[in-house]
This record gives structure tokens, C-alpha cells and sequence, in this order.
């Protein structure tokens, strides 16, 4: 049996070192497919610091123009603010001399409206004391009027009256003297021969 071992021993030596070849061989494939394996996964990281890289410049230039539209924006926006400071400025200063000068306005119209409320009050009382005169002095006018009408209707009755009676004493004194001379006329006719009442 012993024999058998060293021929074991010898094949499996023989085998060892066919296997060992063979694990070299598949070492160096494996290593050479991991160098390619490494090569490419270097492209890729080299391809991705690349576009890191040239995204990291892109996006500082981006930033330097933000940051110079932050820094003119911020000077606008200061010089806008100096503006609207200087403009709230002078309308405090405009609306505040209006404001003043209405103020005084306010003060002389109130002012002229009390002097035409203390003229207003003494023109009415100027026009009722005229209206109670001039009512006082109608009303006296009224019965002078009344007083007269009746005089001048006493005076003109009078007057009638006595004209009619001068009137009855006229044609009385008329109607005789008429007579008279109507009675003249008929004897003048007679002694003519002439009828009077054929005339």
C-alpha cells in the first residue's frame, strides 16, 4: 500500500501544479479584466470629476453674476431707497405747508363767517325794526286815509247837498224868470195877432 501513496502524492503534485497554473492564468485574467474593469471605472470618474468640475465653474461664474445682480440690486434698491426718501421728504415738507396754509385758510373763513353771521344777524334785525316802522307808519298812514276819506265823503255830501239846494233855489229862480218871459213872449204874440200855440 505504500506505493500507492507516492503516486497519490506524485499525481497530486502533478495536479498541484497544473492547478496552480491555471489559478495563475485565471489570477492574471481576473487582474487584467479588474485593470480594464479599473481603467474604465477611471474614465468614468475621471469623465465625472470633469463635468463636476466644469459644472463647479459654471455654477461659480453663475454665482458671480448673482452675486453682482445681489450687489446691483442691493445699490438700486439703496438708490431707490435714497429716492423715495428724498420724495417722502419733500411731500411731509409740501403736504405740511398745505396743510398750514389751510390751517390759516380755515381760520379767516371762520373768522369771515362770523363777521357775516354778526352782519347777517344785524341786517335782520335793521330790516325788522324797518318792517315794524314801516308797518307802524302804514297802519298810521292807514287811518290818516280812513280819517281823510271819510272827511272828503262828509265834505263832498256837504257839498252835494248844498248844490242841490243852490240848484232847487236856481231852478225855482229860473223857472219863474222863465215863466216871465214865456208869459212876455205869449202877450208880444197876441199883440201881433199870432197864437202861441200854433208856434
Amino acid at each position: 500500500m505504500p506505493p500507492k501513496k507516492k503516486a497519490k502524492a506524485k499525481a497530486k503534485k502533478g495536479k498541484k501544479k497544473l492547478d496552480e497554473g491555471t489559478v495563475l492564468e485565471e489570477k492574471y485574467r481576473r487582474s487584467v479584466l479588474d485593470v480594464t474593469v479599473l481603467k474604465e471605472h477611471l474614465a468614468l470618474r475621471t469623465d465625472t470629476v470633469r463635468q463636476a468640475q466644469c459644472s463647479y465653474e459654471e455654477l461659480k461664474s453663475r454665482m458671480r453674476e448673482l452675486e453682482q445682480d445681489l450687489h446691483q440690486e442691493r445699490h438700486d434698491k439703496k438708490d431707490i431707497s435714497a429716492d423715495l426718501t428724498r420724495q417722502y421728504r419733500f411731500m411731509k415738507t409740501d403736504l405740511g405747508v398745505k396743510v398750514q396754509k389751510l390751517e390759516t385758510e380755515v381760520t379767516m373763513l371762520r373768522q369771515r363767517l362770523v363777521q357775516c353771521q354778526t352782519d347777517l344777524k344785524t341786517e335782520r334785525e335793521l330790516r325788522e325794526k324797518m318792517q315794524q316802522e314801516k308797518d307802524a307808519t302804514i297802519s298810521d298812514l292807514q287811518s290818516r286815509l280812513d280819517s281823510l276819506e271819510t272827511g272828503y265823503e262828509k265834505l263832498l255830501h256837504d257839498s252835494l247837498d248844498n248844490l242841490l239846494s243852490h240848484l232847487a233855489d236856481a231852478r225855482l229862480c229860473w223857472e219863474g224868470e222863465s215863466t216871465t218871459i214865456h208869459q212876455e213872449h205869449k202877450e208880444l204874440l197876441a199883440t201881433l195877432g199870432l197864437n202861441p200855440l200854433h208856434l
